[in-house]
């Protein structure tokens, strides 16, 4: 890979805590990079790393191939940056915003400053409400903002926290869309909670828990090597015996039960969620040997489609608030 970050056994400890534990780490170029954990696994703390507000206790980090404890402001000058709460002068306009945004980097020419606001108010689509004051914004029209600052001197690293954690779905869609365009622009990493959103837009993922990197690879690679394939049983006058027949079969790892939707037309419904480890096997021998008994009544089957939720419970135990 063209690794725009590369972080090699990088931990940072605050007194006796250990929020980061030898964290091996590699983010390709051009890529969006989720990165996932419950609250306290270490995101904020890599994210505060990688941007040289804090140094690591050990091992090492790089950005552009230069080292975040050396060369912390050369790695910033490249680096665009979205805090969870952004804030804004309330009473600049979007357009006024950006401009003094840009005043910050000395490597923009100032001949070149209306055109890359004029560029990232239309990558956010806040050109109508350019010359609005900040302060009538919505909340999904601050991130956009927000987003658009980070990205109006051109950078080719963005960082994002929880750029979508406060906004309703539309919100969240368009926010969504915005990363896919910067995908051409500039390498797009950003923390987040809602892990639809992650398998929705990332090219990869790396899941944190308790500091430690539990997972790091293409979300479609990640969702691939779950344990097992599940599938989706809806039956009308199934028994605690074929139930217990299903459970014992070689392939089949776990039975859960899940709600059954729809009327109980022929007395009560049993909706199963029965997990396989032999993808081939369930397709043939499962519903054969369901019905085997003629007083069950097949009302639904199918393959459960995987969902990176799924993957993260797992991995984390289901402990975190994510």
């Amino acid at each position: 890979m063209d690794g725009v970050i590369r972080t090699e056994a990088l931990s940072k400890r605050y007194g006796n805590v250990l929020a980061l534990t030898r964290l091996d780490l590699e983010v390709p170029r051009h890529s969006i990079f989720g990165l996932l954990g419950p609250n306290g696994s270490g995101k904020s703390t890599l994210m505060k790393l990688l941007l040289g507000l804090v140094r690591p206790s050990s091992g090492r980090a790089s950005v552009f191939g230069l080292d975040v404890a050396q060369s912390s402001v050369a790695i910033r000058s490249r680096v665009g940056f979205l805090a969870q709460e952004p804030r804004f002068y309330g009473h600049l306009s979007a357009r006024e915003t950006l401009r003094f945004v840009l005043r910050f980097f000395d490597a923009v020419p100032t001949t070149e400053h209306e055109r890359r606001v004029a560029e990232a108010l239309a990558v956010v689509g806040l050109e109508r409400k350019a010359d609005r004051p900040v302060r009538g914004f919505s909340g999904g029209e601050r991130q956009r903002l927000g987003i658009a600052q980070a990205a109006v001197h051109a950078p080719d690293l963005i960082i994002l926290d929880e750029p979508a954690a406060a906004l309703d779905p539309m919100g969240r869609s368009d926010v969504l869309a915005i990363l896919r365009q910067l995908r051409d622009r500039a390498t797009v990493v950003y923390s987040t909670h809602i892990l639809d959103d992650v398998q929705r837009v990332s090219d990869r993922v790396a899941i944190l828990d308790a500091g430690r990197l539990v997972a790091h690879a293409p979300v479609a690679e990640l969702l691939a090597a779950r344990q097992g394939t599940s599938y989706r049983l809806v039956l009308a006058g199934a028994s605690p015996e074929l139930r217990r027949e299903l459970q014992a079969l070689p392939w089949v790892s776990s039975i859960a039960s899940t709600p059954a939707a729809g009327e109980r037309e022929e007395g009560q419904l049993a909706a199963w969620t029965v997990v396989a480890t032999d993808v081939a096997a369930a397709e043939s021998g499962l519903l054969r040997h369901v019905l085997r008994d003629p007083a069950v009544s097949v009302k639904e089957f199918g393959r459960v489609a995987v969902a990176l939720e799924d993957v993260f419970l797992e991995l984390v135990g289901g402990d975190g608030d994510a």
